[in-house]
């Protein structure tokens, strides 16, 4: 028996009604190293770790803890075993405040056996000084943003020094300082002896923090072996079941009449005097740090916030008191950076969703008829490779791709003429990756007008025509293709322009 192994799954499987997510996959994490799990959407890994965590039982297979069998009932058992996880998707409750969720199911108790807010404020920010962050252990989680309560979701996760910390996508929406920041975590919680599980679709990160590396492809483990053994190329192959030879699907597409324009567009505090356009069979970028206005820019041009001074044109026609449902009837569509909380209704079917946005397509007659609403999503996951059981399975137990594919179909099924995706590819893999490109580009194909947040410097280089940066809700710069360059972005970016 090796000493050294902390955790070991053998031959775990799983099934769910029409699919099974895991066959038989096995693999050991050392103590006090980073094993990371990589594999597309689909893969089994968020699947795999929630067995580990307690929210799923295997129906085949052997959990071991320090070389002793266990049977894990629930995540409150998991955490008594010292494991703790960091999900993919937020899981907190916004109108309670940055201490209460903390310390959400584990909250100090007085004699009397009451809630102890007191000590449940002070450990809080005993917590925030220990780890030099900034948040109030009083500020209410629904007045963040999603970079906020992620890195709160990780203090959550190591604030118990815990032995295992499964890590499930933990970078996808955070800057790059609170990443270094999160890395020197990893670092210091191995060295106290814990081990990280750390599941990530960025190779940049796998290799910086890597020790061992372990690749599922359709429920099954492909291989498992130390990251010096590996290569970015030969991940990605193990992955996909194949060699990706061109990331980036980029083509000259020809470019047609002006769809959107905005000009002037201010929201006192937000942002100030933004100005673009976007032509049909155009994909532009939006570039920029974490908080320089971009998102806040696509959601006052989606109608869900207010501006207060600006001109926008829609195909033509100048647009005041911008609503989403007259957006919609425009062509106008967006696909927000949190699809769980803005894009889709987990609990619902993959039918419902796909549907929801042109629901008046399929009621008539004073009916809602069901084989032309079937018929109808049925093609639109085909020809996004929506990957379901059935079209009746919720949305919630689909993978992160799958789920942002089913916001994508959502919006096809609408046939807009200009898309606003911020964050189009957050948290999902290099092949699902490839797949939306493809689809952006055969988009612009047929004369829509693309416009992409992104936080990630290579996705806009490789994709975009031309690239608006924003620093500090301005826009700093305009790039076309023939003169992009990453390093002026930056400086761009963080404002010290060139020339």
């Amino acid at each position: 028996m090796q000493t050294d192994i902390k955790l070991e799954l053998r031959n775990i499987s799983k099934s769910f009604p029409g699919v099974k997510a895991l066959d038989h996959v096995s693999f050991k994490v050392r103590k006090g190293t980073t094993h990371v799990l990589c594999g597309e959407n689909g893969a089994g890994k968020s699947t795999l770790m929630k067995i580990i965590n307690g929210i799923y039982t295997p129906d085949e297979g052997e959990i071991l803890l320090d070389g002793k069998p266990v049977k894990i009932d629930n995540p409150i058992h998991a955490r008594s075993l010292g494991i703790s996880m960091i999900f993919q998707e937020l899981s907190f409750v916004p109108e309670m405040t940055v201490a209460e969720n903390i310390f959400l199911g584990r909250w100090p108790l007085d004699k009397y056996h009451r809630v102890d807010h007191p000590e449940m404020y002070r450990r809080t920010q005993a917590l925030m000084e220990r780890e030099g962050l900034h948040y109030s252990p009083y500020e209410q989680l629904k007045n963040l943003s999603v970079s906020d309560i992620q890195m709160l979701e990780i203090i959550k996760a190591v604030s118990n020094n815990p032995q295992i910390v499964i890590m499930d996508e933990p970078t996808s929406a955070i800057t790059d300082k609170e990443i270094e920041k999160l890395f020197e975590m990893i670092r210091t919680l191995k060295e106290r002896g814990a081990s990280i599980i750390y599941i990530s679709h960025k190779m940049d990160e796998i290799f910086r923090i890597a020790d061992d590396i372990t690749v599922l492809r359709d429920g099954t483990m492909v291989d498992s072996r130390p990251a010096s053994e590996l290569d970015v190329d030969e991940t990605i192959a193990l992955m996909v079941g194949r060699r990706m030879e061109n990331k980036y699907p980029w083509e000259d597409v020809p470019k047609g009449d002006v769809l959107l324009d905005v000009k002037h567009l201010t929201a006192q505090g937000v942002f100030n005097d933004v100005s673009f356009n976007i032509r049909a069979g155009e994909i532009v970028g939006f570039a920029g740090l974490m908080g320089a206005g971009r998102t806040e820019v696509v959601r006052a041009l989606f109608g869900l916030d207010p501006y207060d001074t600006g001109e926008i044109t829609i195909k033509g026609k100048r647009r005041e008191h911008l609503s989403v449902k007259q957006n919609i009837a425009d062509g106008l569509v967006m696909l927000s950076e949190d699809r769980r909380r803005y894009g889709l209704i987990p609990i619902r079917s993959v039918m419902e969703n796909v549907s929801l946005a042109n629901l008046k397509k399929f009621i008539y007659k004073g009916r809602l008829h069901r084989k032309e609403e079937r018929d109808a999503v049925t093609e639109q996951c085909r020809s996004m490779n929506v990957k379901t059981p059935t079209l009746e399975t919720t949305v919630e137990a689909l993978s992160g791709g799958n789920q942002q594919k089913v916001v994508l179909a959502k919006w096809m099924e609408v046939d807009p003429d200009i898309l606003l995706m911020d964050e189009p590819t957050r948290g999902i893999d290099v092949g699902a990756k490839f797949e939306i490109y493809k689809l952006m580009i055969d988009l612009a194909r047929k004369g829509k007008a693309l416009l992409m947040v992104s936080s990630e410097l290579p996705e806009l280089l490789g994709m975009c025509d031309r690239i608006y940066v924003l620093s500090q809700g301005r826009i700093t710069g305009e790039l076309r293709r023939q003169d992009f360059s990453a390093e002026q972005i930056m400086h761009y970016a963080i404002g010290t322009d060139r020339g």
